[in-house]
């Protein structure tokens, strides 16, 4: 099987998935939501909703930014979303907040996660230098530990993709619920939550595909 077809495929999906973010967000940050709330607004009011009331909204530096950290409890908003009241801000701070919904409520895929990202985080530093030198010395074992660092990265991508579409989900229910987006802005909200789920499969498969042209490599030097 040819592998670098098959990653030149997954690398141009990931691309044309940051593409469609990075339009969509801009696109429906200039179309105010009829609520006129901002995204740190939006968030908080969803937080208090949901009877969450030890995790708190801060604003980051940066475009797209935003990211809740379970571990310090914070919900972390980039300033065009913080400060913004337009369909995109209340939508990606939305989606952040479904995270803490996720993690007030012990939802088992990120709790997963949350445990596994300081392990990716760790062993990716080593993982293509190990499968390099293993492969320039010919050193099966070296290359083995290779690929399994790299499985456990390609572990996390995998669990990551049902934890983006459960927030995403939850996002959409709790901003129509709670009166912050309209039914005709829905469309648009899934513009840009769609868009963003698009780029978590780019890179699972991309992953995958990488780590099945390792275990090919390495079959091919035994």
């Amino acid at each position: 099987m040819d592998y670098y077809i098959l990653l030149i495929i997954a690398m141009f999906i990931s691309m044309f998935a940051s593409f469609k973010v990075r339009g969509n967000y801009e696109k429906f940050s200039k179309v105010a939501a009829s609520s006129g709330l901002t995204g740190e607004e939006a968030a908080k009011i969803i937080l208090d909703r949901n009877g969450i009331y030890d995790v708190t909204v801060q604003p980051i530096n940066g475009v797209l930014t935003d990211h809740y950290d379970p571990r310090s409890k914070v919900i972390r908003l980039s300033q065009g979303i913080y400060d913004s009241n337009s369909v995109s801000a209340v939508s990606v701070a939305a989606h952040e907040v479904g995270h803490a919904i996720q993690d007030n409520e012990g939802y088992a895929f990120l709790r997963f996660r949350s445990a596994l990202a300081p392990v990716v985080g760790f062993t990716s530093r080593f993982t293509f230098v190990l499968i390099f030198i293993g492969f320039l010395l010919e050193l099966v074992e070296l290359i083995d530990v290779g690929i399994i660092l790299y499985s456990l990265s390609v572990l996390f991508h995998i669990v990551t993709l049902p934890v983006e579409i459960d927030a995403s989900r939850r996002a959409m229910d709790t901003l129509v619920a709670n009166n912050i987006i309209t039914v005709d802005e829905k469309s648009g909200t899934k513009k840009v939550l769609g868009a963003a789920a698009m780029t978590y499969i780019a890179s699972m498969l991309t992953s995958i595909i990488q780590l099945l042209r390792f275990i090919s490599m390495r079959n091919d030097r035994r």
